[in-house]
């Protein structure tokens, strides 16, 4: 019987990000030292204090069946967080806890999007958000933000691109993956075209713990009343407290779209994992000290990266305020010359230099990133620095050494 796969899962392209990480987890298998720029996760490990409230949980038999959209004390918990640090005021019935933010994300593009619809999304942006749009029967609608405006959207940019079918715009600051951070006035300024022409906006904030440069985190919600309507905002314990396996994200927004999310979730997920949710807790209500002590190590190696990236020649990277990505660009590299001698070294063809340059880094210089055309644009590949110091100088410098040969 031949396999009839729907069209909807057809027409979703699979993670980059994992793919290139895939690939290097194979040639290691293989017994090649590979350095890895490739995976979004903090190299630390969950802090004790966590990890012994989830074993605590355990062993007091918190292992059942929870209510789908979280137990009402880590919706607590979150709500005192939005106060503390966001300065927004949220009811736990505003307040949905999912299996990571991804699915938070999800979950509202299935709440909000009907057939036809359109989400404008800035790019660069963040790989999983055009094919959760599409998946929900929408349509994203790109914004071109490149080096020259700091990888961000204007307001004259988004009036542009605003239609009678725009649902909503979605917002990530600190970007993933160019590290960028909107400031107040940007955000206000963009909340006023919102408002104008009254649409959601999803605000994903996951990375605003990581911030560099004395900038501070806004939430575009916190600013009045009417924006905060028209706002969902997204989040999740998974960078922020190292806890990416844990799979624990929140949203907060009206009430009527988190119990339609919640109503969603009951019927595909369920609940989140029960003792993570206990841990969770633990981990928002917990001291800041391990968050701190990350990211100034993440601030080492944001300087370092940028520096060495810029001493090389045909790639430049403008140094990023927040997460830990630098989206170097490969313009300068991306000619036919050198596009020829790559496909001939490693017997590869490909019409995004992006892909052909991280498939020659993988093997010439054993070296995973990750290509920027899945974040939209094809003008650069993406490095996480979220892996040690000692790894990213070996990383830069097989780099250094493969682009040498190439300009030779």
């Amino acid at each position: 019987m031949p396999m009839n796969l729907s069209k909807r899962i057809l027409s979703i392209a699979p993670s980059s990000t994992f793919g290139m990480e895939a690939k290097a987890k194979e040639m290691r298998k293989a017994g090649i030292d590979i350095v890895s720029f490739t995976v979004g996760e903090p190299d630390f490990d969950t802090p004790d204090y966590i990890k012994d409230s989830a074993i605590d949980a355990l062993k007091k038999g918190f292992t059942k069946y929870t209510p789908a959209s979280g137990i009402d004390e880590l919706k607590e918990a979150i709500s005192s967080k939005f106060k503390r640090d966001n300065n927004l005021v949220y009811d736990k019935s505003e307040v949905i806890v999912s299996c990571g933010a991804k699915h938070s994300l999800y979950n509202i593009f299935q709440a909000i999007c009907n057939e036809g619809d359109e989400v404008i999304i800035p790019a660069p942006y963040w790989v999983s958000y055009p094919e959760q749009v599409k998946m929900s029967g929408g349509i994203p609608i790109f914004i071109d933000a490149d080096e020259s405006l700091s990888f961000k959207i204007t307001p004259e940019l988004l009036e542009k691109k605003i239609t009678s079918k725009t649902k909503a715009l979605v917002m990530n600051s600190p970007s993933n993956p160019t590290g960028m951070v909107y400031d107040k006035e940007e955000l206000k300024a963009l909340a006023e075209i919102i408002l104008k022409y009254d649409f959601w906006v999803i605000s994903d904030e996951v990375y605003e713990k990581l911030i560099y440069n004395g900038k501070i985190h806004y939430s575009i919600a916190s600013f009045s009343e009417q924006i905060k309507a028209r706002t969902l905002v997204v989040n999740a314990v998974s960078k922020t407290y190292s806890m990416t396996g844990w799979r624990l994200g929140y949203a907060a927004g009206p009430k009527a779209i988190v119990k339609a999310m919640a109503n969603f979730q009951s019927q595909v997920t369920s609940n989140p994992t029960s003792f993570v949710q206990k841990a969770a807790i633990t981990a928002i209500n917990g001291p800041e000290e391990t968050i701190n002590k990350m990211k100034n190590e993440f601030d080492k190696r944001r300087k370092y990266i940028v520096d060495r990236v810029n001493k090389i020649n045909g790639l430049r990277c403008i140094m990023p305020n927040g997460a830990f990505y630098a989206f170097v660009n490969i313009l300068e590299l991306n000619t036919p010359e050198i596009r020829k001698k790559i496909e001939s070294e490693i017997a590869q063809t490909n019409k995004n230099f992006s892909t052909l340059f991280s498939e020659y880094l993988l093997a010439k210089a054993n070296v995973a990133v990750v290509p920027g055309v899945d974040f939209g644009s094809d003008l650069h590949i993406r490095l996480s620095y979220a892996t040690s110091l000692e790894n990213i100088k070996k990383g830069i410098d097989r780099i250094e050494a493969v682009i040498n040969k190439l300009l030779l």
